[in-house]
């Protein structure tokens, strides 16, 4: 950092190294919000999403229609191995293919249990075998909020939120298959590789198995075979369900190594306010949703409104900060009403709020006055906000991922992947939120658009701000990390819309080489 006369005066008997004498170096890329195993599996399933997404080498196709959906339901179906084993299918979305129903998937088998996971990993959908084979039956409904039921109470074959919890008790032994999902992380962790990612951050740690987790981390990562960091942030239910007794303070004990984890635990933990984004359970305020699966209903509450904070607390008075998913207006009114009641006990911890679907011009104001940041999911802009007119109402639906306000606000903004649900590729991500653009061709909501430089920072600086590693990573200063991304053309000095195109050339960590493109 400095002149080379400078470093030549400190280093006398250094050597200048060229190789990237024409290229652009930035700090290391930061995707702050992934999830591995959820990745790992879902890239050992085959896809059958309503757009393009990422692949190991080259992106897996898309299917937009509900006639090209339900055909790639049955082509997956047939050409499954013939031995009668479940069949699970990843990516299906609602408002894009249309709706599915149980009758839907008997009609492709009415003898082979099949499982579509929802593009938003929060729902299930399954035809009547499988039903069986996960023991779902009506009466689960008094019990979990997640059965989907007909007018006249029978199963419409949808299974989400609360009840995955039973789901997964039973049919977690066919999904979550070691091998293939060894494989999976295999192909999950070369597209972030390739994407010049240097750091990421799994943010529910322990949230389906925890002994499952670690298994998978220990053999599938490690910084010198998959050339990132990757950091832990344990999910608040999986550590009550397991340390019961004191889950605060098991997440210290994590941090410390003296519970040994995979991968270092940073000293924060992850909350749920309400429900998804993608799959419209996330909570709005009246009228709730005018369209789609959740027609009729305001979305869901994980914590009601008035336990957040009392739920929150141990964590915070020891210390923790806190990551809270809150995608809807009225989940943000309950995340940050309980902030403020945190704040009065700690004024200086982070908060941060996670995915952040909707905001309102006057939470957009609150967020900045109670000192939040806000890591963003990358693609409901891109993705979602020509399908979620009808959903939410044109005044809502104005409040998508409002980047620009924020950032004019002086809160701390960055976005993330969320992956494997968008794109773990920060340079195509944040290209996104220079332009608005939407996946239909059209720019939305052009005014809530970062500048070019505010974007490349919410892949750098601030990622490492929102998991409190500012000071080590992030930015390219004396006495930081040695992260670096290179990349074929500076970002700085092109349009939005060409940055997913920026050639990553390589990628170093503490000034190690540990990835560099075939093609260069």
């Amino acid at each position: 950092i400095g002149t080379e006369e400078e470093m030549l005066a400190q280093f006398p008997s250094g050597t200048i190294e060229q190789r990237y004498a024409d290229d652009i170096i930035v700090p290391g890329l930061i995707d702050p919000h992934m999830h591995v195993l959820l990745g790992s599996v879902l890239y050992s399933l085959p896809f059958a999403t309503p757009w393009p997404m990422a692949g190991p080498s080259e992106d897996l196709p898309g299917f937009p229609t509900r006639t090209e959906f339900m055909a790639r339901l049955s082509e997956i179906v047939q050409s499954a191995e013939d031995d009668g084993s479940p069949v699970f299918i990843y990516g299906y979305h609602n408002l894009v293919q249309g709706n599915l129903t149980r009758d839907d998937l008997d009609a492709i088998s009415s003898e082979r249990p099949i499982f579509v996971w929802h593009y938003s990993g929060h729902d299930f959908y399954l035809n009547s075998p499988a039903l069986t084979l996960a023991e779902i039956t009506p009466a689960l409904h008094d019990t979990y909020e997640g059965i989907g039921l007909n007018e006249d109470g029978t199963l419409n074959g949808r299974v989400y939120e609360d009840a995955l919890s039973h789901f997964f008790e039973r049919i977690g032994r066919y999904l979550f298959n070691p091998v293939k999902i060894t494989q999976g992380a295999e192909s999950y962790f070369s597209i972030m590789r390739a994407a010049g990612i240097t750091t990421t951050a799994e943010l529910a740690y322990g949230g389906f198995d925890r002994t499952l987790e670690n298994a998978i981390i220990a053999s599938s990562w490690s910084l010198e075979d998959d050339g990132f960091r990757l950091f832990l942030i344990p999910e608040f239910r999986a550590m009550e369900r397991e340390f019961s007794d004191d889950p605060a303070s098991a997440v210290s004990k994590m941090v410390s190594g003296e519970i040994m984890t995979p991968a270092p635990v940073l000293p924060r933990i992850k909350f749920f306010t309400d429900g998804a984004f993608y799959s419209q359970t996330m909570r709005l305020s009246p009228p709730g949703y005018m369209f789609g699966q959740s027609a009729g209903t305001e979305g869901l509450w994980v914590l009601q409104p008035d336990e957040i904070a009392d739920r929150i607390s141990p964590y915070w008075d020891i210390g923790l900060s806190v990551h809270v998913h809150s995608n809807g207006d009225a989940a943000q009114t309950a995340s940050l009403s309980a902030l403020e009641t945190l704040r009065s006990k700690a004024p200086d911890r982070d908060f941060v709020i996670e995915h952040g679907g909707l905001f309102s011009p006057a939470q957009v104001e609150r967020v900045a006055e109670l000192g939040a940041m806000v890591s963003a999911a990358s693609h409901y802009v891109y993705f979602m906000s020509g399908d979620y007119q009808k959903p939410l109402g044109l005044e809502r639906a104005s409040w998508i991922s409002p980047l620009g306000s924020l950032s004019d606000n002086g809160v701390t903004v960055t976005i993330h992947s969320d992956a494997p649900l968008a794109p773990p590729q920060p340079l195509k991500a944040a290209g996104r939120h220079i332009t608005r653009a939407t996946r239909e061709g059209t720019i939305y909501q052009p005014g809530e658009a970062l500048t070019p430089y505010e974007a490349l920072e919410a892949i750098t600086l601030d990622a490492a701000r929102v998991l409190g590693l500012s000071d080590q990573i992030g930015s390219l200063e004396v006495g930081k990390a040695a992260d670096f991304t290179i990349l074929g053309q500076d970002p700085l000095t092109v349009d939005g819309n060409v940055w997913a195109d920026i050639p990553i050339i390589a990628s170093m960590v503490d000034g190690i080489e540990q990835f560099k493109s075939s093609s260069n």
